[in-house]
């Protein structure tokens, strides 16, 4: 991998927002996005762009390409439908953006099966195995969709694994998978894994500001979307490819956001890919450890939890809420629990440019609000 030598050697602020998204972004990153306008037809532009493809390709660890577009993850969900599928998808729902996902299928008018997976836990690959031989019994099955990291429940199911197996039962079924809230947090070796859409978003572990997605694209998703009507305008594969070989983007990229990606990319490549990995993995345990030694229950399924979003059962039934307001004095803010697990749980995000340190004032200023609650 390509290492970058950040130009900026400040000292990183305090961590305020240990949600899963948006999260905090370093100053020069912030900063980026104050320089004066350029044409986004220009040479500059251009360079620009094709900078951060690059280094987009060696973060997804592909040799494929990498489109990037102004908009939320959301919107590569309908991309990779409207793209990879001509009838029939198989969605995998383990939580609330898997449902998305689902929802976007049945959205884009494609026959959507879904496939429910208890929440927090995992999508196991003898599930996605039992469940694609029997939709193949009816006929072809298009893609299938699957959440590498659920930001809802803090589950990581093991997309590598479920791939093979997809390969094996039905090679033609493209693999889809929503890495949003993993996608430089966790190593995704998309090649490896032979992932035909990974898909991201700016505003989680890359700690960027919300408004840029991300999908790393095969060969065959494009020889695909040749053989698929209504594939839109703005999320067309084949649209985005033409301009992608020009080193843009078919309509007016979101230039101040692609300058910020450049600048936060350095800093990335400069701690190292491996040492960023190990990072969230260690932040990840810390979380864990925290909640089960304060006499907490971790949500997520043992053996598939989250690199980058602690789920922690509310098994003590403190006040969320009131532990928030807590927070707030000292310009810090934890997330409830998604959904149907608000109040019976909290999401403790260690995702981004967090460090040890900010885990450790975070840890602090808990452990306080609980003394003072006599818990």
């Amino acid at each position: 991998m390509t290492t970058v030598t950040p130009t900026d050697t400040q000292t990183k602020p305090a961590q305020r927002l240990f949600i899963p998204g948006p999260t905090d972004v370093l100053p020069d990153v912030l900063a980026a996005q104050t320089a004066p306008m350029i044409g986004h037809r220009s040479d500059e532009f251009e360079s620009l762009f094709a900078k951060v493809e690059k280094q987009l390709q060696e973060l997804f660890f592909t040799q494929n390409r990498v489109y990037i577009v102004a908009a939320s993850g959301s919107g590569l969900h309908e991309a990779a439908i409207r793209n990879g599928v001509r009838g029939r998808v198989l969605n995998f729902v383990n939580g609330a953006f898997g449902q998305r996902w689902h929802q976007v299928s049945l959205g884009c008018d494609k026959e959507a099966i879904r496939v429910d997976v208890t929440w927090n836990t995992a999508v196991k690959p003898e599930i996605v195995a039992e469940a694609l031989e029997k939709a193949l019994a009816d006929g072809p099955v298009d893609a299938i969709t699957v959440v590498h990291n659920e930001t809802s429940t803090g589950v990581m199911s093991p997309v590598g694994e479920i791939a093979a197996v997809v390969r094996e039962i039905s090679p033609e079924t493209l693999v889809m998978v929503d890495a949003v809230s993993s996608f430089a947090g966790v190593k995704i070796p998309v090649d490896e894994w032979g992932l035909d859409i990974c898909l991201t978003s700016s505003q989680k572990a890359l700690a960027l500001p919300p408004g840029l997605a991300f999908c790393a694209v095969s060969d065959r998703v494009l020889a695909r979307a040749e053989t698929v009507k209504g594939r839109g305008w703005y999320f067309d594969f084949l649209n985005l490819e033409k301009s992608l070989q020009k080193s843009t983007t078919p309509a007016t990229p979101a230039i101040s956001l692609m300058r910020a990606l450049s600048v936060q990319l350095d800093h990335i490549f400069a701690e190292g890919l491996e040492a960023r990995f190990a990072r969230h993995a260690r932040l990840a345990q810390k979380a864990q450890r925290w909640a089960v030694e304060r006499g907490f229950e971790l949500a997520a399924e043992e053996g598939y939890r989250s690199h980058t979003v602690t789920n922690v059962a509310n098994t003590r039934n403190i006040s969320i809420k009131e532990l928030n307001r807590h927070l707030a004095t000292q310009d810090m803010q934890i997330s409830n629990g998604y959904g149907i697990f608000k109040d019976k749980a909290f999401r403790l995000a260690h995702m981004g440019e967090v460090t040890d340190q900010d885990m450790d004032r975070l840890f602090a200023a808990m452990d306080a609000y609980l003394a003072r609650q006599g818990q």
